[in-house]
């Protein structure tokens, strides 16, 4: 076989794995985030003031927040279970060090400084969940186009050909919620003031970047015989073309329907679309081609998965801005947070029931043609990650709390505590400083598309360059390393001198 036909050969034909093992490895980001929080809680604890070394900073949160889940998904997959634990025991250890330390400092009662808590008041304007929830999606999604081209990539991680559950195949459908948690729709503030029409106008603005992506892509795959998934999009389809396609589509959507009914939408279109699925010959199509025998004559033979996945994809991003419409009500107070915890828990129980059935009275999870069981999968999973941000926000705050003075980059800042706290000599936590802001997590914040650009090229040079297959473990984690380290280096340098490249 030549390379190209082995690496393809390498990325076909999976299973997926289990949603256990999926939902163990969603715990690790937050958990890597909560760790990183302390360690800069407790260095200030020590220090009296926050990391100021740029070097270090960037090194900190490298290792912190981006080194273990390249370890998880490569050599210490086959713990995966035993990480969080791990994680979690670390994190406690930590959280209890600066309790025991502060407690000796300031002697009020554990009950006392819980209710503080509650009643503390925070940035309303800011929902740091969301926007760490969008940078780890790339994130992962950056290691995991590299990771799968070597061996020690679980293969059970990658796409599945037809039906399960990967983790790539959730990156998928990750990516459409995180985009659709930010849409104009939702983060419009007065949408009686402007014109009905004025979201699909920003839009078919802002996505000629990725049409031009999507075609540079194409041009470049075809003209130096780079290895392709066939099945995952089509011939000349890619996951550009889909965002752009999806966000035109969701806004002129949006235009006709009242944005709070969003989710009435996703749920009509979704189930439309597993009923032509069920009822009709539209799945056989998909799956063996106009012919049954896998043709790919003319456009639409070609690229049937990517274009007629478009009716699911569109169904995730509608529910998504109904999920964004309800995270940007306001909301001042801790206690008013943990009761949207206790509302997007009771939607997560809700959508795994329903995955049960779902897959029960249909079929199982399919990336490949979007269909129900799909939505409603990345839904859960993606809600499930959110709420592990929020709460990992609201653990930092509560922490933060018990140290004067401390700051944590991309956590609320808390902005009037009870009265009492005076009474108990503990004071408001202060406001982030230009230098304590820059962090890993925010330089991706401000270029993800370029960070997603520059993560694909990378992956594509590597693969021309390298033979990824025969690599041996230790190569590949220093690969893997260098490649991500190069990618948020660029991210971190553009973020301290504050460009921001982006012109649409």
């Amino acid at each position: 076989m030549s390379q190209k036909a082995l690496k393809e050969a390498f990325i076909s034909n999976l299973n997926g794995t289990s949603l256990l093992e999926i939902s163990a490895g969603l715990s690790l980001p937050p958990l890597c985030l909560l760790c990183r929080g302390l360690l800069l809680i407790l260095h200030y604890l020590h220090h009296g003031k926050p990391v100021r070394s740029r070097k270090y900073s960037l090194l900190l949160d490298f290792l912190v927040l981006v080194s273990p889940l390249l370890f998880s998904c490569t050599v210490l997959s086959p713990i995966i279970f035993f990480i969080p634990i791990i994680l979690a025991a670390f994190c406690a250890g930590i959280f209890f060090r600066i309790y025991s330390q502060r407690k000796r400092e300031a002697r009020a009662p554990f009950g006392q400084i819980v209710k503080e808590f509650q009643e503390a008041r925070l940035d309303p304007e800011s929902i740091p969940a969301i926007t760490v929830f969008r940078v780890y999606i790339n994130v992962l999604t950056s290691i995991s186009i590299l990771a799968v081209d070597f061996p020690q990539y679980p293969r059970r991680y990658a796409k599945a050909e037809t039906y399960g559950t990967g983790v790539m195949d959730l990156g998928v459908g990750a990516f459409i919620f995180g985009n659709a948690l930010v849409c104009p729709e939702v983060r419009q503030k007065s949408p009686t003031t402007r014109p009905r029409f004025s979201s699909l106008a920003r839009q078919l603005f802002a996505v000629w970047p990725l049409l031009s992506l999507g075609v540079g892509r194409l041009l470049s795959v075809k003209s130096i015989g780079y290895h392709e998934h066939t099945s995952e999009y089509g011939v000349h389809w890619n996951f550009f073309f889909t965002l752009a396609l999806v966000r035109l589509t969701a806004s002129l959507l949006l235009a006709i329907f009242p944005k709070h009914k969003a989710w009435l939408v996703a749920v009509a279109l979704a189930v439309l679309y597993q009923l032509l699925l069920s009822s009709t010959s539209l799945k056989g199509f998909i799956l063996h081609g106009s012919d049954g025998s896998g043709s790919r004559l003319g456009f639409l033979d070609a690229n049937r998965e990517g274009l007629l996945s478009l009716c699911g994809y569109l169904a995730i991003y509608l529910a998504s801005v109904q999920v964004g419409l309800w995270l940007l009500q306001r909301r001042g107070s801790v206690r008013e947070w943990l009761e949207a915890l206790r509302g997007l828990a009771l939607a997560l129980v809700a959508l795994w029931v329903l995955l049960q059935l779902c897959q029960m009275c249909t079929e199982p999870v399919s990336r490949r043609m979007a269909n129900l069981p799909f939505c409603t999968w990345v839904l859960a999973h993606c809600l499930l990650l959110l709420g592990f941000f929020v709460l990992t926000d609201l653990t930092l705050v509560f922490t933060k709390l018990l140290v004067r003075g401390s700051s944590v980059p991309c956590c609320w800042n808390v902005v009037q505590l009870p009265n009492s706290r005076k009474k108990h000599g503990m004071e408001a936590v202060g406001r982030q400083d230009k230098l304590s802001q820059l962090c890993l997590i925010s330089a991706i914040n401000k270029n993800q598309l370029l960070f997603f650009l520059l993560a694909n090229v990378m992956t594509g040079a590597v693969n021309i360059l390298i033979d990824t297959i025969h690599s041996k473990a230790a190569f590949t984690l220093c690969i893997l390393h260098l490649y991500m380290f190069f990618n948020c280096l660029v991210m971190y340098i553009l973020h301290d001198r504050n460009i921001v490249l982006k012109f649409w």
